[in-house]
């Protein structure tokens, strides 16, 4: 009987050390995402693990290919440590942004890197056969830009709020839909599927593990936005906080395409730069500084994307992160847009919150494209 006991304890022990290990292999990759490069000393400082832990973690890593060192780092006076990081075309993921007008698709490796974009003009019809072209694009585009390499599957980002396990577009006044099933979607593309509202799947893009706290403003044909709160996605009650497009900013102003008048997605989306998408955004903002109507209508977007900031500023504390469309040129522009948001500002001295999107092109995609590399590192 004594006998059974050892033997018993001895299993449960090897299962909790085997526990213990995947645990540790689990946070390494999560860091390792989030990192270009990183070394073993730095993980076993930053993560809290023993040194023993990280090699033998790593060892098992690189040898499945997942893992390898890619130079040295800047000597600080001793030994060279030696830089490791993911093998980034150790698997890809495709990610597909959904418009009204528009579909953009993106080849991510495990980097994070974007391999290939492709962004086709192409009306969104709630029918069989826009899921079965969507299809036909999606496989065509990975097959051909992966070169062999696995896929682990497609995320697709949608404008409007999600009922993610039931695979259902509750409402979405962009594509004028309302309990619209994502299922023939899914089945068609051939593959893992995950559906993302875009403007989360933007924020996701921006690893929310590193940020922190911070607020993303989506700047596309149609205005989003995503809230982030202690590394995580902020969904609300309801799955629609950071729905700042529909904001009130100017009572009794433009219609908004959801009805209502003053909406903030009827000054601040690119929609209003383009005439709504009669024109490309490229060509308005080649005009700047030559003609003298886009240099007022820029002049009265920044205005009024300045107090929708300063608002959202007041409301959250946290960084503002300006992305989508015209987020990838405003760039340039963060001088002049930090002027106008501090004079509607009563507690900042500055607006050091202000921030660039890392994405410039297919964000939303993009984030969504990096939900099966988090989805990778639990199953390994």
């Amino acid at each position: 009987m004594v006998g059974d006991w050892r033997i018993w304890g001895k299993s449960k022990g090897k299962e909790k050390a085997l526990e213990k290990k995947q645990a540790a292999k689990h946070k390494i990759l999560d860091f390792m995402l989030e990192q270009k490069s990183t070394t073993k000393a730095e993980l076993a400082k930053k993560l809290d693990l023993s040194m023993p832990t990280v090699l033998s973690n790593i060892n098992e890593l690189t040898e499945k290919g997942l893992v390898a060192e890619t130079g040295e780092m800047e000597s600080t006076g001793g030994r060279k440590a030696r830089k490791i990081s993911l093998q980034e075309n150790y698997c890809y993921a495709v990610g597909v942004d959904i418009t009204a007008h528009h579909i953009g698709m993106v080849l991510v490796d495990l980097g994070g890197g974007i391999v290939s974009w492709r962004r086709i003009r192409a009306v969104f019809r709630p029918d069989a056969a826009y899921c079965r072209e969507l299809a036909g694009m999606v496989q065509g585009f990975y097959k051909e830009k992966a070169a062999g390499g696995k896929v682990l599957g497609a995320g697709i980002a949608l404008p409007g709020i999600l009922n993610k396990s039931e695979k259902i577009l509750a409402k979405s006044h962009a594509l004028g839909l309302e309990n619209y099933s994502l299922n023939m979607m899914a089945q068609m593309m051939g593959m893992p599927v995950y559906f993302e509202n875009d403007a989360n799947a933007a924020m996701l893009a921006e690893n929310p593990k590193k940020i922190g706290n911070a607020v993303y403003l989506s700047l596309n044909h149609t205005l989003g936005g995503a809230v982030c709160i202690g590394s995580r996605l902020f969904p609300g009650s309801n799955q629609k906080a950071g729905e700042f497009g529909h904001m009130l900013l100017v009572p009794g102003g433009r219609r908004c395409y959801c009805g209502k008048r003053g909406c903030a997605d009827a000054y601040c989306a690119a929609s209003v730069l383009t005439e709504n998408g009669k024109s490309s955004l490229d060509a308005f903002m080649e005009k700047l500084g030559k003609d003298e109507e886009a240099d007022r209508k820029w002049e009265a977007y920044l205005e009024h994307l300045a107090i929708l900031v300063s608002n959202i500023r007041m409301v959250f504390d946290t960084d503002v992160i300006l992305g989508g469309d015209v987020g990838g040129y405003l760039g340039a522009y963060m001088v002049e847009l930090g002027e106008k948001v501090l004079r509607h500002s009563l507690f900042d001295l500055d607006v050091a919150y202000l921030k660039n999107c890392s994405y410039q092109r297919e964000a939303s995609a993009v984030g969504v494209a990096k939900h099966f590399f988090q989805e990778l590192t639990g199953q390994l």
